[in-house]
């Protein structure tokens, strides 16, 4: 297939680099200057454990690219995605189609830009990180999949979304299609608040999660979001050791605890330790995608009459630590524990 991948970082520098590796028609584009012009002069280099080698890809600024593209990969930041769409439109063919492969329910945004029947959702959750300019580490497996997010064919394994699939497959062999795309979006807003209260901290990922104290406060967390995604119609579907079903009010006592365990296993097998919310706030010292992630699922949840205050709380406890008012640490988490809401006991 024939690509156009917009924002060329963790996730389309490493999807990139293994579909033109496997022969596709791939160009990136990204705004970091000092990361195009490593492409141009040295290629795209991912680095191991899952795999060691460099492609050459031709790159470019959203001001120098040219041409139309049927498939647009769209993996900027959540909070980008609107002003990328707009960056990418003259770009899209007619009928062609833009595929969110982004952390978030970017969905929505871009199909207000393009059009439902040109927005393709994806769900991926491997881990990868940006280290310099023309340098990606991918660190660890997780779930790729694809489905109509919008219009008429959603709920449809539509032509196109088998073919993405199959392309896809040359990244990773297990990538499916779905009929049910929300499922996995809603699933790992869910699995995403829980990532974010670890960036609180900088333990790891697996660390925070196998901790006794703060198991509660995840189990709530999660469940705020997927009262959320309940209201909205949706069915959350299970990936890589979080099922959504465990975190219910009706689920059998340990099923949370057993789904955490799942995580930590999972998350342990990962050489990437931290979340890139950690990776923003600790070594990029930048802003986050939670207003973008978090904040529409309590936007969602006030308009539904589902409270969220565990999740607006932790909105609050990013920003002040992006402000440079909190440290990341254990106490920021205390902060987040102490919020009247957290009254799970797990």
């Amino acid at each position: 297939m024939r690509f156009l991948i917009w924002g060329a970082g963790a996730i389309g520098g490493t999807m990139g680099a293994y579909l033109a590796r496997a022969g596709h028609d791939v160009t990136m584009v990204d705004s970091v200057d000092e990361h195009v012009a490593a492409i141009d002069r040295d290629g795209l280099r991912i680095t191991r454990p899952i795999s060691e080698f460099t492609v050459r890809v031709p790159a470019f600024t959203p001001a120098t690219v040219r041409g139309e593209w049927e498939t647009v990969m769209l993996a900027t930041k959540a909070h980008h995605t609107e002003s990328a769409v707009r960056a990418l439109l003259p770009h899209l063919s007619p009928t062609g189609c833009v595929i969110s492969v982004q952390n978030g329910l970017n969905e929505l945004a871009i199909g207000e830009v393009v059009g439902a029947e040109r927005t393709v959702g994806a769900f991926v959750n491997f881990g990868a990180d940006y280290l310099e300019p023309g340098v990606v580490h991918y660190g660890g497996r997780g779930a790729v999949v694809v489905g109509e997010a919008m219009g008429a064919q959603q709920r449809q394994v539509t032509p196109r979304v088998i073919a993405i699939r199959d392309a896809w497959r040359d990244f990773d062999e297990h990538a499916i299609a779905t009929p049910n795309i929300w499922g996995y979006l809603w699933a790992k807003e869910a699995y995403g608040a829980m990532l974010f209260a670890t960036a609180l901290t900088n333990e790891s990922i697996a660390d925070v999660l196998a901790m006794p104290r703060y198991r509660g406060l995840l189990v709530a967390l999660a469940r705020e979001v997927l009262a959320v995604a309940a209201a909205n119609g949706v069915t959350p579907e299970a990936f890589d050791g979080f099922d959504p079903r465990s975190y219910l009010p009706s689920a059998a006592g340990g099923a949370a605890g057993a789904s955490l365990d799942a995580l930590v296993a999972h998350n342990r097998r990962s050489a990437k330790t931290h979340s890139g919310i950690w990776r923003d706030l600790a070594v990029r010292k930048r802003p986050t995608e939670v207003d973008a992630q978090l904040g529409i699922v309590v936007t969602l949840g006030a308009d539904a009459g589902i409270p969220t205050p565990l999740t607006a709380r932790l909105i609050e406890l990013i920003h002040e630590i992006e402000h440079g008012d909190r440290a990341q640490s254990l106490n920021t988490l205390e902060a987040l524990a102490g919020t009247p809401a957290n009254t799970v006991d797990e």
